[in-house]
């Protein structure tokens, strides 16, 4: 199982636009079975917020089933630059 980040730069003023359609993709994942969060950074930086979906315990490959979804809503209408993702395991525990 991963800890799968997915973060990106939202300008404020399409933060209202974005919300629903991102809300909605992980509704839909949420459905098939997958944890699902949102959150932004406190603080915006030259009129851009920080979002991160975060899909923690998801399967391998699940990257490519969220990239799919993200394109299929249309975010990247929504969003400045790229969707960035990032993968993070469990360490093993010592014996």
């Amino acid at each position: 199982m991963i800890d799968l980040y997915v973060y990106y730069k939202v300008r404020a003023e399409d933060a209202a636009h974005l919300e629903p359609r991102v809300r909605a993709m992980q509704a839909r994942l949420a459905a098939s079975g997958a944890a699902v969060q949102l959150k932004h950074r406190p603080e915006a930086r030259d009129g851009l917020q920080t979002w991160m979906e975060v899909y923690p315990g998801a399967g391998d490959g699940f990257d490519g089933v969220v990239d799919a979804c993200a394109r299929e809503a249309g975010l990247d209408a929504y969003t400045q630059g790229p969707r960035r993702s990032e993968i993070f395991m469990d360490l093993p525990l010592c014996a």
